[in-house]
């Protein structure tokens, strides 16, 4: 029998609330077994982006990373943001381990090719080191991943968190049994994004294709329920999406997805 694996994603407008973070992060340091999180933090990067008067360009809610932008996601993802979420777990005596993808070739990617828009030093993963990263896990420390990737040639990439957390999962569930938990600001996938007790509690791959269509699930929320899907069909046990309260939560007051 495969050991249990949590694999958590966090939103950057929990991160970028310094009471909703504290409080995300004593959830999380609390979670009984092995686990590992992953973040990112888009908003803070484009703060820090403005404030040094660089253009900042999205297209579909994904960021174009020119050699100027790389350096600023770089500074804050794998700087502060990843820093200080290690020292405050070490505080609620969570022994988190920092990681970029560069860190023992962990996450390798390819720079995206052209094709309608060219994203610059964004990175598309090729490769996870399932077997490092679970030595780490293992030895009884929790990876912190934040959104960086590499290309094994000396070239750092800005991943999108959401498809690491998923790439992540699906490798390291050959070796556990691993469960995915997306967590945001909202409760879960929303029939009415105004409504925020309108959770979807189930989505399967029909019920999905019919809120696409409908419009329902659109924008940033697409890419995210087309990892989550991913995972599953790559042995990853169960998919759950909503706030941080889900993780310690019995109430099923969040979506899970499901084939």
């Amino acid at each position: 029998m495969k050991p249990s694996l949590k694999i958590i994603k966090i939103g950057g407008h929990i991160l970028d609330d310094s009471k909703a973070k504290k409080e995300f992060l004593t959830q999380f340091a609390a979670i009984d077994g092995l686990k590992l999180l992953v973040h990112g933090g888009g908003k803070s990067a484009t703060a820090l982006s403005k404030k040094m008067q660089l253009d900042v360009q999205m297209v579909d809610g994904r960021r174009i990373t020119d050699a100027q932008t790389l350096e600023v996601i770089t500074m804050v993802y794998a700087g502060k943001i990843n820093t200080s979420i290690v020292s405050m777990l070490q505080a609620l005596s969570c022994n988190a381990v920092g990681c970029t993808g560069a860190d023992a070739n962990s996450i390798q990617s390819i720079k995206r090719p052209v094709s309608d828009v060219d994203y610059g030093f964004v990175g598309d993963i090729q490769k996870v080191n399932s077997e490092y990263i679970s030595l780490l896990i293992n030895a009884g420390l929790t990876p912190v991943f934040s959104a960086i990737t590499h290309n094994n040639k000396g070239q750092l990439l800005n991943t999108n968190a959401d498809t690491i957390a998923a790439s992540l999962a699906k490798s390291l569930a050959e070796i556990f049994d691993v469960t995915l938990y997306f967590c945001f600001e909202k409760t879960g996938v929303l029939e009415d994004k105004y409504d925020e007790t309108s959770v979807i509690k189930i989505i399967d791959k029909a019920k999905y294709k019919g809120l696409v269509k409908s419009g329902i699930v659109s924008d940033g929320m697409l890419p995210k329920l087309q990892n989550c899907f991913d995972a599953l069909e790559n042995q990853v046990s169960k998919v759950c999406i909503g706030q941080p309260s889900m993780l310690s939560d019995h109430s099923n007051n969040y979506t899970t997805l499901t084939l």
